[in-house]
């Protein structure tokens, strides 16, 4: 067992690595691109631009004074600015105080309220507009596929087989939402919490309606992965009829916006319902998880590596803007409470801050991390 557990552990080493270097870099390079180029507009001096953690394996000082430089612990990145105390951005007083009229001036913590806040916005938006980016250029390229969303078969026991929905049977809406294509299942079904739904069917020529409640059921991803979620128990038809539509420049950029909104209102829909219990932490992934997931994608070929670059980017910018000290949301929120308050909070309060972000984010890690290897079958 302990063979098989590390055997799952490092499995997708030669293929998934490169690719998942390749995908972490690109995303995190681009977070926190947009953080020096807004800071670099408002003239605050940025002293390091690191893509990765811990120690330097390469890097170099530009013209202005950045340093440039790639770490050995590739799983994030931070840019750091005259005036902060550490990689996190935390305000450095101390420092700030000692420092020449001159290096003031380009002090983060010494510029206007809404200059710091765009600065700590400009990551998450970078990562937004990446995935806008990278979708748009693959709707251009590949256009979009749909499958008409008829039942092939109905898991017996299951939510839907109790419904009454039976092969053959074509959903036609979903309380009132016009369906057309069975991915929009896998959208919405998940994302129900377990309320009851109002099927629209049409059957043998005629429309019917039906309620079904999803369940949390162990089942298994498009990637063959095990994971729980709220499914009702169907499989699309493999005769279905398939429509496929090419897109030109602004039909490909409004899909792609309106699949980013779906990553974010999915992301946050998802989040809220394993808070109260509707769906499984399991699905939580961190650096081990993404690893394995890229190199099943990679494996798929590189369009589908790019689509999980966007889906990604997307997903650590919305994250990065949660309300939680150390990230992006974090300094948002300080700047909120100093816009009301006409202050800054106290640096009693800043720290004590900080240390609960750093406690939730470690849990965080330590969870996703849990959730990633195999080592917990051992116990």
């Amino acid at each position: 067992m302990m063979l098989d557990a590390m055997r799952g552990l490092i499995e997708w080493t030669p293929l998934g690595l490169p690719a998942f270097l390749f995908v972490i870099t690109l995303v995190v390079f681009v977070h926190e691109l947009g953080h020096f180029l807004v800071a670099r507009f408002f003239g605050v001096t940025v002293e390091v631009f690191s893509v990765g953690f811990g120690k330097e394996i390469f890097g170099w000082t530009d013209g202005r004074g950045t340093r440039w430089r790639v770490s050995w612990l590739p799983i994030g990145g931070y840019v750091k600015f005259a005036g902060d105390a550490d990689a996190a951005s935390r305000p450095d007083l101390a420092a700030a105080a000692a420092m020449t009229e001159e290096q003031r001036k380009g002090a983060l913590l010494l510029k206007p309220l809404y200059q710091r806040a765009w600065v700590a916005a400009a990551g998450p938006l970078a990562n937004f507009i990446l995935a806008i980016v990278i979708l748009t250029a693959l709707y251009l390229q590949v256009g979009h596929t749909t499958i008409a969303p008829l039942v092939g078969a109905v898991t017996p026991g299951s939510p839907a087989a109790m419904a009454g929905l039976q092969p053959g049977d074509l959903i036609t809406s979903i309380d009132g939402t016009a369906i057309n294509d069975f991915q929009q299942l896998h959208e919405t079904i998940p994302m129900s919490g377990g309320s009851t739904l109002a099927l629209g069917i049409r059957r043998a020529g005629q429309d019917l309606s039906l309620s079904v409640t999803p369940r949390l059921m162990q089942t298994r991803d498009e990637l063959g992965n095990s994971t729980s979620q709220m499914v009702i128990g169907i499989l699309s038809d493999p005769k279905a009829p398939i429509r496929h539509e090419n897109y030109g420049p602004v039909t490909a950029l409004r899909a792609a916006c309106s699949q980013t909104w779906n990553i974010v209102r999915g992301t946050i829909l998802g989040v809220g319902q394993m808070l109260t219990g509707h769906a499984s932490m399991d699905q939580l992934k961190g650096p081990v998880g993404i690893a394995k997931i890229t190199r099943q994608v990679a494996s798929v070929g590189f369009l589908a590596l790019i689509n999980l670059a966007a889906i990604l980017s997307v997903s650590i910018g919305l994250v990065n803007l949660f309300p939680i000290p150390l990230l992006d949301g974090g300094h948002l929120l300080y700047y909120a409470c100093e816009a009301v308050l006409g202050r800054p909070l106290s640096e009693r309060i800043q720290e004590f801050g900080f240390r609960l972000g750093l406690i939730l984010v470690l849990g965080l890690v330590l969870l996703t991390t849990w959730n990633d290897t195999p080592l917990r079958n051992l116990f």
